[in-house]
């Protein structure tokens, strides 16, 4: 059965949080980020994915998405039906498994680093992990393309968009980043990563 490719444009909806979920979907191209309702109907989101990331793995086994993916840019997903997976491609599911337990590692990362880091670490601890999943693709660890605004930024980093944008601000100031727009270049990986305690 060949898979089928889904093409996005930017801001286009892949699946909503409560619907039926039938299928995962694999990151073939773009960047997409994961969000929740509150029950005060304010979105959170919940991460940012890049090529090769595995979207509504959180959902696999369960009657419905628990989350909504929403493409940032012109993106392609290549769909695993559920039904799919488990009865023709039963040697897929440690796969499946291993790609949540990385999951939730990250998810546990991210906690830790909104609990316990000031504003400025934050955005330096998101720069330098994007930084690596970039590089892990085949790109430039210095040469970032922020797919997402300052205020989804913000929101994920639970900081608000003026504390994004001063923390940025004050990076560059100290030769640590180079921005302009939603480019950004990494000038001193070692300054950053010892802001962090990190080597």
């Amino acid at each position: 059965m060949p898979l089928l490719r889904r093409r996005l444009q930017p801001k286009q909806t892949l699946f909503r949080e409560g619907q039926p979920c039938k299928a995962l979907y694999l990151v073939h191209a773009g960047c997409f980020k994961t969000c929740v309702l509150s029950e005060d109907g304010r979105e959170k989101i919940t991460g940012f994915h890049l090529r090769g990331d595995l979207l509504a793995i959180d959902s696999y086994d369960t009657p419905t998405h628990a989350c909504s993916a929403v493409a940032l840019d012109t993106s392609e997903v290549w769909e695993l039906p559920l039904d799919l997976l488990k009865s023709q491609l039963p040697e897929a599911l440690p796969l499946v498994t291993a790609m949540l337990a990385n999951e939730l590692r990250r998810d546990w990362r991210w906690m830790l680093t909104v609990g316990t880091l000031n504003a400025e670490q934050r955005v330096v601890a998101f720069l330098l992990d994007l930084a690596t999943r970039l590089e892990a693709l085949g790109f430039s660890a210095r040469q970032l393309f922020l797919r997402m605004t300052r205020a989804e930024l913000g929101n994920f980093l639970s900081l608000q968009l003026e504390t994004v944008t001063r923390a940025l601000s004050r990076l560059a100031a100290a030769g640590m980043i180079q921005v302009e727009g939603r480019e950004i270049r990494i000038e001193n990986a070692p300054a950053l990563r010892a802001m962090l305690g990190t080597h």
